[in-house]
């Protein structure tokens, strides 16, 4: 009896300690040998084998020619192009979600009678940039090593994750600088999108592209837009008037020289980085103040660094510029 009672005491201690540990070990956070559940994917060594094989034909524009990747060559190439690489890793990852989205979308949909014959998608800003090895070698020249190991890492790390909607494919549409807010999709296209809301992107205020002014003459903005200015206008400072703002606060109808345009077509005959600007007349020189770059539908890609100096992961980025959407595996919707 005072054996067992021995052998009791000695394994009790034993017992507490080892029990509470094994519990920690299963059911703490990111205990799960499946890793973090940021973006729950694997990461390859190589991006060729990062996932089922999927082939994008890509018209090289100054090429002209159509080459032949595998969609995670393609998806880093078009990463580095789109994005600086010295941005956070988890918006990398997100710009990577974002860019091979788009691809699967356009694949899937088969619409490609804006292409060569034999391609897919251009190298160009009408589709997604992209740059390959030796394009990245002369641009990023002696930092070339450590930004296409940044560049591959998120795109490894979020390996064929795409964005849906209703179990589709998004339109993930994305842009530099918001103006610190996203736009509502039907108030810069004709057709409202579910999942492209606007909401507020404070951070967009440390991009470089945030605020500029460029300069033009009266005459310079008459020819663009194809209006008059009146004297009577010019001198007593009611020469435009902005009739609507859209909920993102850009410009949504603005009057000037007898003719109504929308902001989106304002900024677009006068080349202007954002729909979201002022103006001021001084002598015959417009001063035009833009705030933001870009169209500012979907998401922010400085929004998105911000957002990732402040903690939140590729996941919670793209969520947040793309409400209501969901992440899975391509193959759910190209099966290869």
């Amino acid at each position: 009896m005072k054996r067992y009672l021995l052998m009791w005491f000695i394994a009790l201690p034993i017992l507490l300690v080892a029990i509470p540990a094994t519990l920690v070990y299963w059911f703490a956070p990111g205990a799960s040998p499946e890793g973090p559940a940021n973006v729950a994917v694997s990461v390859p060594d190589n991006l060729t084998e990062a996932g089922p094989p999927l082939q994008v034909k890509v018209y090289r524009t100054e090429k002209k020619v159509v080459e032949t990747l595998q969609l995670e060559t393609y998806i880093a190439g078009v990463v580095a192009a789109e994005m600086p690489a010295e941005f956070e890793l988890e918006a990398l990852k997100a710009q990577a979600l974002a860019a091979r989205t788009y691809i699967v979308r356009r694949l899937s949909e088969s619409k490609l009678d804006d292409v060569p014959q034999g391609a897919q998608v251009l190298d160009t800003v009408q589709h997604q940039v992209y740059m390959d090895e030796s394009q990245r070698r002369e641009r990023w020249k002696d930092q070339y090593e450590w930004k296409n190991q940044r560049i591959l890492q998120a795109v490894r790390a979020t390996a064929g994750v795409v964005l849906t909607y209703d179990g589709k494919p998004i339109d993930a549409t994305f842009f530099s600088t918001s103006n610190g807010f996203t736009e509502n999709s039907g108030e810069y296209w004709e057709k409202p999108i579910p999942y492209l809301k606007s909401v507020p992107s404070p951070w967009d205020i440390q991009s470089p592209r945030y605020e500029e002014t460029v300069t033009m003459t009266t005459a310079e903005l008459e020819k663009n837009l194809g209006v008059k200015l009146t004297q009577e206008a010019s001198t007593n400072g009611a020469w435009y008037q902005i009739e609507s703002k859209t909920t993102g606060n850009r410009v949504g109808k603005i009057s000037i020289g007898g003719k109504e345009f929308t902001g989106r077509e304002f900024r677009e005959k006068l080349n202007l980085n954002s729909s979201s600007f002022t103006m001021e007349l001084r002598g015959n020189q417009v001063y035009i103040t833009t705030k933001g770059f870009g169209h500012g539908v979907g998401m922010s890609q400085w929004g998105a660094n911000g957002m990732a100096k402040n903690g939140k992961n590729a996941e919670q980025i793209v969520k947040y510029f793309y409400q209501g959407v969901s992440l899975q595996n391509f193959t759910k919707i190209i099966p290869v």
